[in-house]
């Protein structure tokens, strides 16, 4: 037998959204990022930021449809999904023609962090707090 889990904290980077299957089975999709800040040695400041796609289903599909906005902190458990032509992140090019990727979750259990209508302690760009004096490895 095989488990895995993942567990992530970020913030919405855009409103969820909502649709039905054929079946008339609730799923609703948004963006997480998720970020680190550190100071280096030298003083110079690290920052890195790792964006999920979050798919949620059934009644908590409708709760998170319901509940969440942009900006506003969760915490989100679920199965990490591969993509099938890859077996790993997602990848695409930008309007920019840069690379990027993300990595998609099929949560399990989504946890709202804050009170309703608050982001917490987090900037217009999603970023969170800077952590003084970490090390980033």
């Amino acid at each position: 037998m095989s488990f895995q889990e993942v567990t992530i904290v970020g913030n919405l980077g855009r409103d969820p959204e909502m649709r039905y299957t054929s079946d008339g089975v609730p799923v609703t999709s948004f963006n997480v990022a998720t970020n680190r800040r550190w100071n280096n040695q030298d003083g110079s400041k690290g920052e890195e930021t790792v964006w999920f796609r979050v798919s949620v289903w059934r009644r908590m599909a409708e709760v998170c449809a319901q509940y969440l906005t942009k900006g506003r902190q969760v915490m989100v458990k679920g199965r990490l999904n591969a993509d099938p032509e890859t077996g790993g992140p997602r990848v695409w090019k930008g309007n920019d023609g840069e690379s990027r990727s993300s990595f998609e979750i099929t949560a399990s259990n989504v946890l709202f962090l804050g009170k309703r209508g608050e982001t917490g302690d987090v900037g217009d760009d999603g970023t969170m707090p800077e952590e003084d004096g970490a090390d980033p490895f």
